[in-house]
């Protein structure tokens, strides 16, 4: 599926649909399953380019994963059970992978190489080395740890207190993973609230974080003990419907069991502000996570700001945003947003072009986008440039445009979403 041709919907967007389980939380159940003592069974996994490398990392640490029916079933090895990897491990283009798995064997006596694709090489690494390394753990790579590929020789850590200039639940979770092995109290402080997923998770594993704020403790010699994780539908991959549903004339979308994590529910309040018509229903918990059904229709919306505090909590939304903003009536202005320009691509500079390329003007700021609304989705030949919520925004684009929108190098949403075109044309149906 390098390229992809797609037509406007002529009779809108209309039916329900599950959209896959949440690439964080799956991530996450991977890994602490296989740091757990006993049997993890995770149901609803999101089976994606990330989370298999996930999966072979930890495989390759030790860890044995058995696939069948849709679950997975981890044999944990428990807080001291990974073994050397005999191979560099490969995290592919997860960000998530090698800044968490970072956190992880900082804290364990071992050595290990982490590398993977172009984009993973480009993207810094500091931000998780630095702070690991005030820990005790050795780690080299390129422009002193800059970038990856990263060697790391961990083991002996201790717990430290730590502000991060950034709200970064990579970062944040990397540094509580490693204060989990680690000697004494491990302290993250933000600027903002990032997203939780670590902090609830490691609770269902049995083990105690402590919140405060803005501020996570975790105490190190903690054990985890396996568990049933049921992964909730995510929501950034739901928010691509929800505006496609929104955007799109004679729609009405239903989406089940999606996760309702307040530090992720920032497209939700985005679209409460622009005045879209949805409906939240049968809200209930799993596994300490919110969870309910959303339903979404087609709406005259108006443009709004978009800054602060919110910003952490749709960072992955921002580029379909855009899209919704171009749809809207006025202007909208994003701000604070410069950690777009260290995703799988400079989101910023990679929207405001690609958009340009279907007849959307976006004009680029050094920490956001400003956005003019009620413009015209001409159509043409744009790319996802590798990057899985580009190529995404660009198919929902594709619901409202005047003529045909190819999109190059769409196998790139097979990172968090293989089956996204197919479930956007059933909608269609």
């Amino acid at each position: 599926m390098e390229e992809c041709i797609l037509h406007k919907r002529k009779s809108g967007l209309n039916g329900t649909i599950k959209v896959p389980g949440d690439k964080s939380i799956t991530h996450r159940s991977v890994m602490f399953g296989g740091l757990a003592e006993g049997e993890t069974t995770v149901v609803d996994f999101l089976d994606s380019e990330d989370c298999r490398s996930t999966m072979s990392c930890m495989e390759q640490l030790g860890v044995q994963i058995n696939e069948q029916e849709g679950q997975l079933t981890i044999k944990g090895v428990g807080a001291s059970g990974l073994t050397e990897p005999v191979n560099v491990l490969d995290v592919g283009n997860s960000g998530t992978t090698a800044r968490l798995l970072s956190g992880i064997l900082a804290g364990f006596p071992i050595y290990s190489v982490l590398a993977g694709d172009e984009s993973i090489h480009r993207r810094p690494m500091s931000r998780v080395v630095n702070p690991l390394r005030e820990m005790g753990a050795t780690i080299k790579g390129r422009e002193d740890g800059r970038l990856a590929p990263i060697s790391i020789i961990g083991g002996n850590t201790k717990g430290i207190y730590y502000n991060s200039p950034i709200a970064s639940a990579q970062v944040k979770s990397a540094l509580l993973l490693c204060g989990l092995n680690s000697e004494g109290k491990t302290v993250v402080n933000e600027p903002h609230i990032s997203r939780d997923h670590t902090e609830r998770m490691l609770k269902s594993f049995g083990a105690e974080v402590i919140r405060e704020g803005t501020r996570v403790e975790i105490q190190g010699g903690q054990k985890l003990v396996g568990t049933k994780i049921q992964i909730p539908a995510d929501i950034s991959s739901a928010a691509f419907f929800m505006v496609a549903a929104a955007i799109t004339p004679n729609s009405s979308i239903k989406l089940l069991n999606v996760g309702l994590n307040p530090t992720r529910t920032g497209i939700i309040d985005v679209l409460k502000r622009m005045g879209a018509t949805f409906s939240i229903t049968n809200e209930r918990m799993l596994n300490e996570e919110p969870v309910g059904d959303i339903e979404v229709s087609y709406s005259r919306m108006q443009g709004i700001e978009i800054s602060g505090d919110i910003i952490p909590r749709l960072i992955d939304e921002l580029p379909v945003i855009a899209l919704l903003a171009s749809q809207s009536e006025g202007l909208t202005t994003i701000k604070d947003a410069s950690e777009l320009r260290f995703k799988e691509t400079d989101r910023i500079a990679a929207v405001a072009e690609q958009l340009n390329n279907i007849g959307i003007t976006v004009e680029p700021t050094e920490d956001g986008m400003i956005v003019k609304g009620s413009q015209t989705v001409t159509g043409g030949v744009a790319s996802s440039l590798g990057d899985h919520r580009i190529g995404m925004m660009l198919a929902v684009a594709s619901c409202i445009s005047e003529n045909p929108i190819s999109i190059n190098q769409m196998s790139a949403v097979n990172i968090s979403y293989p089956n996204f075109v197919r479930d956007l044309n059933y909608l269609s149906e």
